[in-house]
This record gives structure tokens, C-alpha cells and sequence, in this order.
């Protein structure tokens, strides 16, 4: 039978995500790296599906799920969240299938601006988006901490910290920093945040100005962080580092682009 390509449906998003769990960790396992996904509740990928269902899109073969493909999209901005296929298909045009039904959704939204982020081993995936026009601009990197090794070491300003409580002043702010960092809004996912027990989120205030904002997550992991003046950058992830050592996790972790790297 011929592979079919269908919208995603519910039922459908477990088992994509234990198929992005086996295609990372195969590509990680070849270069050496070892296992680096783990299953967990496709909690966003459901909201997505919800918010905007042109952006999931599944490959199958007789009931089998072969690929998944999720974008999102947030005023004029196109984001592929996973573009996967199961190791022993790859190489047949399932990516390329995929791939062109979600960008399929970012024509149909207006998005100019499409963006994306893979790993730099993965040269294979590369090639397929720049195929399609899409290259390279810079790397990310990932750290990581113990905790203990981070506590007592913070140094430097520090921001202060208002609980988000989602008010209608709290959300003209969110927007308002959103469209200074990014372009766009992420108001959409503001709501999915809200309602995740498992992430706490905070607004952050030099004097009076709200300047930024931060999220951390139950395993210590910092983010979505964003603040509307560059100078603040610094004293804001300073503050989530002790956000962060102050929930109490084992690991702190941080996604870096290389431009602030050298914070």
C-alpha cells in the first residue's frame, strides 16, 4: 500500500512521540552521544493540535505511523517544533512529504518568517531544509549544572521577580516584550503555560520597569526567557539561575544561541 499523509488526529500523538523519541535517539546513539530523549505526556503537541490542527501532520503505512511532522504558528512567524521519521524509513521522500504539508501551513497563515531548530550532527535533515530555502544562522548550545554546584555561587544583579497571575496588565506586558524580542506575539502559548503544573513562570522588574520575564520547569530547566532591553539580559538570567536553585532540582539547564553565550 501506499504511504498515506493525513492530518493528525489525538489518538495519533503518543505514539508520534514515542517515534521522535526512537529517531533522536538513534541519531544520538550513531554520533556517539548515547540516548538523549525520553517519553513524557505530548501535553503541547495536544494544545497545538487544538489551537491550530493544519500544523500536525502524520505519514502511515497500514496503521503504522512512519513520520510526524508539528508547526505552530504565532502572528508572522512559521516554527517546525519536529519534522521526524522512524530510522529504518528514512531516506524514502517521507521527510520531504512531510515537510511540504507543513510548510503548506505556513503559506496558508502568511508566516514570512520560518524558523527551526535540529541538531548540527544531523546533516541529513540539513540538507532537506535547505532544499527548501531554509539555512543555517547560528548555534545553540545546551549547559547544565548541578545544582549544589551552582548554589553559593550567583553573583552579579539581580531583577525582582513578580509571580504571573495573568491579569490584564501582566498580559499587555507579556505582549509587549514578546514583540521587542521576537516580532510576535506568544500570547497563544502564554494560556498553554498557564495551565501547566509542571512550569512556573515569573515577571521580571529593574525599579518599576518590567523588562523581561522567565519560566523554569520542575527539572530545573530555564525557559521560555525573554527581556525587552538588551541590557538586562545579564541581571535576567542571573535571576533565573536563583529562580531555578531555589525550586529546589537536581540539574539546571539553560538553551543558549551563541550570541549570548558569553553571558
Amino acid at each position: 500500500m501506499p504511504i498515506a499523509y493525513r492530518p493528525a488526529r489525538a489518538q495519533d500523538l503518543e505514539r508520534a512521540d514515542e517515534l521522535v523519541v526512537a529517531s533522536i535517539n538513534d541519531l544520538t546513539m550513531r554520533h556517539g552521544f548515547g540516548k538523549m530523549a525520553s517519553s513524557r505526556p505530548p501535553q503541547f503537541q495536544m494544545f497545538s493540535l487544538k489551537d491550530d490542527p493544519d500544523g500536525l501532520w502524520v505519514a502511515e503505512d497500514a496503521g503504522q505511523i512512519l513520520g510526524f511532522a508539528w508547526s505552530w504558528v504565532c502572528g508572522d512567524l512559521w516554527f517546525l517544533a519536529q519534522l521526524f521519521v522512524s530510522p529504518d524509513r528514512q531516506g524514502h521522500g517521507i521527510g520531504n512529504e512531510l515537510l511540504k504539508r507543513t510548510w503548506g501551513h505556513a503559506k496558508k497563515n502568511g508566516a514570512n518568517n520560518k524558523a527551526l531548530i535540529t541538531f548540527t550532527c544531523n546533516t541529513v535533515s540539513q540538507g532537506l531544509y535547505m532544499r527548501h530555502g531554509m539555512f543555517p544562522r547560528f548555534p545553540i548550545y545546551i549547559f547544565s549544572v548541578a545544582r549544589e554546584r551552582l548554589a553559593g555561587r550567583l553573583q552579579g544583579a539581580q531583577l525582582r521577580s513578580v509571580p504571573i497571575e495573568n491579569t490584564a496588565l501582566q498580559m499587555e506586558n507579556f505582549v509587549r516584550i514578546d514583540v521587542q524580542a521576537l516580532g510576535v506575539s506568544r500570547e497563544k502559548h502564554r494560556r498553554y503555560l498557564a495551565s501547566d503544573s509542571a512550569t512556573w513562570g515569573v515577571l521580571l522588574y529593574a525599579r518599576d520597569d518590567c523588562v523581561g520575564y522567565v519560566y523554569v520547569s520542575s527539572d530545573g530547566h530555564i525557559g521560555p526567557l525573554a527581556v525587552a532591553r538588551p541590557d538586562a539580559l545579564g541581571a535576567a538570567f542571573g535571576t533565573s539561575l536563583s529562580l531555578a536553585v531555589g525550586g529546589g532540582c537536581a540539574q539546571v539547564s539553560r538553551s543558549f544561541p551563541a550570541q549570548a553565550s558569553r553571558l
